[in-house]
């Protein structure tokens, strides 16, 4: 019989004040059973037993191996390639002969892992110890367009203190370039850097048995740290920075942030990782600016020379004067057509060098198929062939349509405009030895011909 609170306080109360259980049961009209059971306050009516079924068929043995399936998919660490309940079944059913239903198994593995909960050791570090890195995306605004860009977010374990730089694309030379740009900044480079198994710094294998892309084994050897990564599946080994990406999104990104440039977008997340030092973690003996300064003085020494972190190449100029760099062409002065020209991939520009000297300078392009030109480099080449002024390509990439339309309408002369727009070009192009020749070409002979042809 089920009582209510109301009928619990009857008995006990009676009971109390002298009552006999057969009294109380004939008064309240509740078995004498009831009243014995809970007039001394033995048992309270808002606790049930959970009554238990002992299963027939989940013997010792059954029950260890579900248990081995689940410490053999933790050792593995393998996060898509995991034993479900319904291949723990089939497992059991081929292996041992199990004749019990699906939904005994699949219940004692929700048992098994409900009593298998994580568990991780608190780690302490050294001043200059270690570095915590990692990647993350975000949403920005720039110059009122909306575009995703890649975190690169680093975190100095003994004092907390944070960087973030955004790049446009998450790739080796961007990787590289957060790298330097990181130790200019903390002044110094940590002893050892914890990273996670990304194919930027990883050419093959993962945790202890990773290998090192080239890039990162240069760029490791030349600051002199040691390059750590993580077992798959375990954010946990670098848990200071997976929260640091998920704070740069809600403290800095929010509400999203509206910029010109990434250069732009850089300096506020710069000037707001500095505004963290006046931050205190619970648990640290100080602010994290306080203990920043003590582990400067514990980092290695930046060595005398930059890392190169650019993506270099040789490419032959083309007839149409420029280069390709990743399915991307990019324009130089027509005098090195046919050359070979250095390019040099920045995370967010390209450089094209001839013999040492810096020819050309791109913003990257990050779609495909496409082609950047710089007017000025083509102005020797539209003053010999005016007449296809109108159609050349890096005309209509540079000059605004309508500018365009205006000349056509009022029959500017070619040779007013490329007066005009040599006068708009920062610099003369670089004179080189030997350079390409142009042949200049009489179309009064083109018009001719047409005459003929009409003529017939």
């Amino acid at each position: 019989m089920v009582i209510t609170m109301k009928d619990y306080d009857e008995i006990r109360k009676r009971y109390l004040a002298g009552e006999s259980q057969r009294h109380i049961a004939k008064a309240l009209g509740i078995s004498r059973n009831t009243v014995a059971k809970y007039c001394e306050g033995a048992a309270v009516p808002w606790e049930r037993k959970t009554p238990e079924r002992v299963s027939t068929v989940l013997t010792d043995e059954t029950i260890d191996f579900i248990r081995s399936c689940l410490e053999e998919d933790e050792t593995e660490g393998l996060k898509k390639q995991r034993h479900t309940a319904k291949r723990i079944f089939d497992r059991l059913v081929e292996e041992t002969g199990f004749t019990g239903g699906e939904s005994t198994v699949r219940a004692k593995v929700h048992e098994l892992k409900q009593a298998m909960p994580a568990a991780y050791l608190p780690l302490l570090f050294d001043p200059g110890e270690a570095l915590q890195v990692d990647w993350g995306e975000a949403f920005v605004y720039i110059r009122g367009s909306k575009e995703k860009v890649s975190l690169f977010c680093a975190r100095l374990c003994y004092s907390c203190r944070p960087v973030v730089f955004a790049y446009h694309r998450q790739n080796e030379e961007s990787f590289l370039d957060a790298f330097v740009r990181t130790f200019l900044v903390f002044g110094g480079v940590p002893a050892k850097v914890i990273f996670d198994n990304g194919k930027v710094a990883v050419k093959d294998g993962f945790g202890s048995h990773a290998k090192k892309q080239e890039g990162y084994t240069a760029l490791s050897a030349h600051y002199g740290f040691e390059a750590l990564f993580c077992n798959p599946a375990e954010g946990h080994e670098k848990g200071l920075v997976e929260g640091l990406v998920g704070w740069a999104r809600r403290n800095i990104l929010v509400p999203v942030p509206r910029v010109d440039s990434l250069q732009e977008l850089n300096a506020l997340l710069l000037e707001r990782c500095e505004k963290y030092e006046a931050h205190r973690i619970q648990g640290k003996p100080a602010s994290v600016g306080i203990m920043y300064k003590q582990e400067k003085g514990h980092l290695l020494l930046l060595p005398k020379y930059t890392f190169e972190t650019a993506k270099c190449i040789s490419a032959r100029v083309n007839a149409f004067s420029t280069v390709r760099f990743r399915t991307n062409s990019y324009s130089v002065p027509v005098a090195y057509v046919g050359r070979v020209v250095g390019i040099k991939a920045y995370p967010e520009k390209v450089e094209i060098h001839f013999g040492g000297q810096k020819i050309a300078e791109h913003d990257r392009c990050f779609g495909q198929h496409e082609n950047r030109y710089h007017l000025e480099d083509y102005l020797p080449l539209l003053e010999i062939r005016g007449r296809a002024f109108y159609n050349a390509a890096p005309v209509r990439q540079n000059i605004p349509p309508e500018v365009l339309q205006e000349w056509q309408e009022n029959h500017t002369d070619h040779k007013t405009i490329i007066a005009f727009l040599k006068t708009q070009v920062p610099a003369e192009p670089p004179v080189i030895k030997d350079p390409v020749r142009i042949r200049a070409v009489d179309l009064r002979e083109y018009d001719h011909l047409k005459e003929v042809s009409y003529a017939y």
